[in-house]
This record gives structure tokens, C-alpha cells and sequence, in this order.
């Protein structure tokens, strides 16, 4: 939360000409309701299941898809990205995610608590997991299209070394 999966991967899907789909917004799109309203509602748990639905969004033709950041965590999941796809970790350090995320009430993880110590155990929980990714690059304080430009450049060399 607050890497930029959303604005860097619709940057990305554009600079190759390829669909976009940001498995948040379709959970949204399917319960009729937004993120905060589905944890409201029926909980995270509920929100969870309907994020593992992200399985289909996997299939067709080529595309970028930006996951939530739940999904990576569910091992079944993972294996299934891992074989898939070309999954890539948009790393950030904890200062900047918590300075895009303070303050938006679109973050229902943080809305009771600390929200430094939240994104501080989540990083501890899920940063080794989120390193299991095929690539990493670092999301930093910039524009959006600096960190697409990485994006690209980590992706050609990827696509050179005959990974994909």
C-alpha cells in the first residue's frame, strides 16, 4: 500500500500498449462498493477472499496488472503469479509510504492505530515475501513516470537476459 502499483502500472501498461487492471478496483466493481465500504460492511477477511479472485485476472492475452498487496502474501497465489507472470516488487522505504498514505481515509488497514507501527510490522511481515518477486525496483519520492522509466529499462534487460 502506497508503492504506487496503481499510478506506476497504468503508466507502464501505456508506455507498451497493453490493457491495465488493478485487482482493487475490480473487487470495488464486483461488491459495488469501495475498498472501505467492503471492510466496513463484512471485514477484511471478506475483502481478502474477494482479492483472491485476482486468479482470473491472470489469464488472457498480455496485460499489467497491479495486485493488492494482499495477494502476494496468500502462498497458493504467489506460486500461481510466480508461474505466470513476470511479477515485479515496486519497493518503497517505510518514510515514503507513509507519507503517501497518511491521511487518506482509502486505507482501511490504517485507520484505527499508529499508522507508522502498522506499516512498519506489514513491512516486516511482507517484505521478505514481496522479495520473492521476479524483480524489484525501488518506488521513490518522484514523479510516477521516473519510476515507469525503471521499469522499462529493469524489463528490457530482463526480456535481453532471455528470462521471458
Amino acid at each position: 500500500m502506497g508503492s504506487g502499483k496503481s499510478s506506476v502500472g497504468w503508466r507502464l501498461a501505456r508506455r507498451l500498449n497493453m490493457p491495465f487492471f488493478d485487482s482493487d478496483k475490480e473487487v470495488e466493481r464486483a461488491a459495488g462498493c469501495s475498498v472501505v465500504e467492503i471492510y466496513e460492511r463484512w471485514g477484511e477477511r471478506a475483502f481478502r477472499e474477494a482479492e483472491q479472485k485476482v486468479r482470473r485476472l491472470l489469464k488472457g492475452p498480455a496485460h499489467v496488472l497491479s495486485t493488492g498487496d494482499g495477494s502476494f502474501i496468500e502462498p497458493a497465489l504467489r506460486q500461481l503469479i510466480l508461474k505466470q507472470t513476470i511479477s515485479i516488487w515496486l519497493k518503497a522505504d517505510l518514510q515514503t509510504l507513509h507519507q503517501r498514505v497518511t491521511n487518506r481515509r482509502t486505507r482501511p488497514q490504517l485507520v484505527e492505530g499508529n499508522s507508522w507501527d502498522i506499516l512498519r510490522e506489514l513491512a516486516e511481515e511482507r517484505y521478505p515475501i514481496y522479495g520473492q518477486a521476479n524483480l524489484c525496483v525501488e518506488s521513490q519520492e518522484e514523479a510516477h513516470e521516473r519510476t515507469a522509466d525503471r521499469l522499462i529499462r529493469v524489463l528490457t534487460a530482463y526480456q535481453r537476459d532471455g528470462s521471458f
